[in-house]
């Protein structure tokens, strides 16, 4: 490879690697596996090794971890918390023991752990009381996440017994039980289905993983809610100034008489194959955890030998991690079927026959879209490998190509709707097909109006997504302005299927029906933003919604403007102004929206709303922080009604730093230095009046 080459794939894997350590350590969303992502960072490795004057001064093989969430105080460590290198190849841990031996000899032993996978903390100590707790971070500094932590249990506050050193610090893991998992994570389900979400809407709020919830509790700002959801913590290494053991192992031991909840699953190994075997049995063991482990850490037991193999920039050189695979079986594809979204957004389903998979039966995989389905060269019939990897829904990683059949045909992504037949399009540079038939495909109709009736927009609680498709299988609705026109006789004894069950039937009674048209009748008081949200317009959510209800103030504005009026409004863009522009072209939606108009459904921002509007602080940004006489809600609607907007952070773009009593003093002191204008609430006042 020659040095531009070289230069470009390095840009590359270093802006790809930044970004995945960004989903993983901050947001807790990570989008590829472990595995994926050490492969890519091996490889930028081997070109930065080739190329050394092309590394950049913040790639990803120099640093621990991601960067600080902001909401928390930044504390430095004391004693840097550096990463381990890994592996997943039983020859490099083969390679490790060499370099350990190279170094000190034959005359050691290791301890080989689990790696739990949670969230790395650091608990600080002082005469026996915990003092602060401190996320990873970026390896040098993380966050104070000290409330947080001392709402855990098994973290004690106040330790027993004697002999610890006045000052130290411990780490651990912090984690979430798969049950606790489950049954949050099933609580919160049951709390959005009541609160109206729709199918869609519910998988994408919940959790993926015990992990992922351990990461979101943790980050949470009210300790309170911390204490409601049970984390739990397993501690494994002491720093000191003072010594307080010969080797790791008596230091767990010590640890544990001392009250720390120590892994009952460590054990001193005389050898590497004895490392190995513990490594084995485990990657067997490991669905029967109550927690998620991702592998083994083998660390030098004897301090001293330790401190003689001394660190990399890095890493240890007297530890390393073996990472096992993401857990994958082998299955064999049934056949490809389509959903379709309520949008038109067609997502490829691979059914499979039926397979056990981290200890659940796996019928189904995800293919994302056409590009994944060409990308696995999927042929019918073939065999898979399926894989979990931390996800809910399973995906297929690879194709076992030694068990196709010679006469399989290639799978070719549907050019047809699977329930309408209505030919798809791909829209340029989107990955996904869409069936264009938005006023006749049965799914898209029964989606938009579960979408209308949703909590976040029209709020119909008494409808729900089995009574939704019932009205429209008896024919009684075919779009969300035909709820408004239901009555007491036609709903009174309705009957129609629940679930995929077609015998079990549900039949509409006296106080269903009241409901229902008491929460349509009440749905009429909806403000105008959120009936533009409801209307279900593709990338309307509800915060364009709401700019779009400000900017134009009535529907029939909305639906005279041009493409570039739309696209002009801040932070809407070109995008957005098609979809927007595409829906009211239709003569179909048009006519929907004219009998919702008769309806008396609100298509206009109040006359209140209205008669206050000004444009005095068009194009400002504003952030209000502190106390003030009015609430901070009614500052910041004064604010929008003057044509300003809200910010919710300090940077270099914004005009005015609104301050009343209980500012924090970091924001104003950024707020200082970047020569931003602080304003009081008076100052503000004189601005609009």
């Amino acid at each position: 490879m020659d040095e531009t080459a070289a230069k470009l794939k390095i840009d590359k894997l270093t802006e790809e690697l930044t970004q995945h350590n960004y989903n993983y350590y901050i947001l807790s969303q990570p989008t590829i596996s472990d595995f994926e992502f050490d492969v890519l960072l091996k490889e930028l490795e081997k070109l930065e090794a080739e190329f050394p004057h092309l590394v950049h001064i913040n790639s990803p093989t120099q640093k621990v971890g991601g960067d600080i969430t902001k909401g928390f105080k930044q504390v430095a460590h004391k004693y840097p918390m550096l990463s381990l290198g890994n592996t997943y190849s039983e020859e490099e841990l083969n390679d490790f023991d060499d370099r350990v031996k190279k170094s000190i000899g034959s005359n050691f032993n290791y301890v080989a752990e689990l790696k739990f996978d949670g969230l790395a903390i650091s608990i600080t100590y002082e005469k026996g009381q915990l003092i602060r707790a401190v996320t990873r971070g970026d390896g040098t500094k993380g966050d104070d996440v000290t409330a947080n932590v001392k709402t855990i249990k098994t973290v004690p506050q106040q330790l027993k017994g004697e002999g610890y050193p006045d000052t130290f610090e411990i780490r651990g893991e912090i984690f979430m039980h798969r049950k606790t998992f489950e049954k949050l994570n099933d609580e919160y389900r049951q709390e959005l289905l009541l609160k109206g979400y729709d199918d869609d809407e519910i998988k994408e709020r919940l959790y993926k993983n015990p992990r992922n919830f351990a990461s979101g509790t943790l980050k949470m700002q009210d300790s309170a809610e911390v204490a409601k959801r049970p984390l739990d913590c397993f501690l494994y290494f002491i720093y000191s100034d003072n010594q307080v053991a010969d080797s790791h192992y008596q230091s767990l031991i010590k640890a544990k008489e001392w009250g720390f909840q120590v892994s009952e699953h460590a054990r001193v190994c005389q050898n590497i194959q004895e490392v190995m075997d513990f490594i084995r049995f485990y990657d067997k063991q490991r669905e029967s955890l109550s927690f998620e482990i991702d592998g083994v850490v083998i660390k030098v037991n004897q301090y001293a030998q330790q401190l003689e193999l001394g660190f990399t920039a890095k890493n240890p050189r007297w530890a390393i991690s073996y990472k096992y695979k993401a857990q994958s079986v082998l299955s064999q594809l049934e056949k490809i079927t389509y959903q379709v979204g309520r949008t038109g957004a067609i997502t490829p389903v691979a059914n499979l026959t039926p397979v056990q998979l981290a200890g659940t039966t796996v019928k189904r995989a995800s293919l994302y879209n056409a590009d994944e389905i060409e990308r696995l060269d999927l042929h019918e019939n073939d065999w898979v490998y399926v894989e979990k990897g931390g996800e809910i829904i399973p995906k297929i990683v690879s194709v076992n190509l030694l068990k196709r059949n010679v006469n399989a045909l290639k799978i070719t992504y549907a050019l047809n709707c699977p329930e309408c037949n209505t030919p798809l399009i791909r829209r340029e540079g989107e990955a996904l097909h869409y069936c264009p038939n938005e006023n006749g495909c049965q799914p898209q109709l029964i989606g938009k109006i579960e979408h209308f009736i949703g909590r976040r927009a029209m709020n119909i609680d008494s409808l729900g997504s089995e009574t939704v498709a019932g009205l429209y299988q008896k024919g009684l609705i075919k779009n969300y302005a035909d709820l408004y026109d239901l009555t007491f006789d036609q709903l009174i004894g309705l009957e129609f299927e629940v679930g995929e069950d077609e015998k079990k039937k549900r039949s509409l009674k006296d106080k269903s029906v009241d409901n229902i048209l008491t929460g349509i009748n009440e749905s009429k008081k909806v403000p105008f933003e959120r009936v533009l949200f409801a209307l279900g317009i593709r990338m309307v959510g509800e915060t364009v919604a709401k700019k779009l209800a400000k900017h134009f103030i009535t529907i029939d504005k909305i639906i005279a403007a041009t493409r570039e009026e739309i696209a002009s409004i801040y932070e809407i863009g070109d995008k957005i102004a098609d979809q927007v522009t595409r829906y009211f072209a239709d003569g179909a939606n048009i006519n929907t929206i004219n009998k919702l108009k008769l309806k008396g459904i609100q298509l206009a921002l109040h006359e209140d709303e209205q008669l206050n509007r000004t444009d005095k602080l068009a194009a400002k940004s504003f952030l209000v922080s502190g106390t003030f006489t009015i609430s901070r809600d009614e500052l910041k609607k004064l604010i929008e009604n003057n044509g300003g907007r809200n910010v919710g952070s300090i940077s270099k773009s914004l005009n005015y730093l609104i301050a009343g009593d209980k500012m924090g003093p970091e924001k104003l002191k950024k707020a200082t230095d970047l020569g931003i204008p602080i304003i009081s609430e008076e100052q503000f006042m004189e601005m609009i009046h």
